[in-house]
């Protein structure tokens, strides 16, 4: 998945072990068309058929929650798909339809149902955290030639559709900026997890990087 997301996790208890988890779900029952005379994305009927439930557990996992706050969790290595008899363990997903990414901590002794096949388990030791400005609409073939060259550009997975003999101008130059820009930190407050405010006090946020 291209950018990836970035998160930074504050407030876990640095003792306690946890796994880092990421699904995605549909934003709406709607499946979508690009409307180049207007550049609108617009609605072109009902949903396809729902996917099987997939999700990718951060790699890192299971870490202690000092480990997971001394670092920014990234999710570069995520890979979606298309194809719904996919058996490599990515996130399967319709073309032409809006999905939310969304995070899981899950604490280790809440983790017993957690597969990369099932939906994320839930309980006082699981906490979501989505954001709205990674909603995305899913595509085969990006609607606009910026965007096509920026992945070419940027994506470390498209390296073999780039021609590094040629003069960088106009777009390219800004995009050449793009590698260095990151949004503005975000705080988000959430409430904390309850049996962790009756054992140790501990809490935890998450902002996105």
């Amino acid at each position: 998945m291209f950018p990836a997301m970035r998160v930074k996790i504050v407030g876990l208890d640095p003792h306690q072990q946890y796994y880092i988890a990421m699904d995605i779900v549909p934003v709406d029952n709607k499946r979508y068309r690009y409307v180049y005379h207007s550049s609108k994305w617009m609605v072109a009927g009902n949903a396809d058929s729902p996917v099987p439930p997939r999700v990718y557990i951060h790699p890192d996992s299971l870490a202690s929650g000092d480990t997971w706050m001394r670092q920014v969790v990234s999710f570069d290595k995520l890979k979606l798909t298309n194809n719904e008899l996919d058996d490599q363990g990515h996130i399967i997903l319709h073309s032409m339809h809006k999905y939310q990414p969304r995070v899981h901590v899950i604490r280790k002794d809440c983790s017993s149902n957690l597969s990369p096949t099932k939906a994320v388990p839930s309980g006082d030791g699981v906490k979501t955290f989505s954001f709205p400005e990674t909603v995305f609409t899913t595509v085969t073939a990006y609607q606009n030639q910026q965007i096509t060259r920026l992945k070419i550009d940027r994506n470390p997975f498209a390296k073999g559709f780039r021609d590094s003999g040629r003069n960088r101008t106009g777009l390219e130059a800004i995009m050449e900026t793009y590698a260095f820009w990151r949004p503005p930190v975000r705080t988000l407050t959430f409430e904390d997890f309850t049996n962790m405010q009756k054992q140790s006090g501990y809490g935890f946020r998450v902002f996105p990087e």
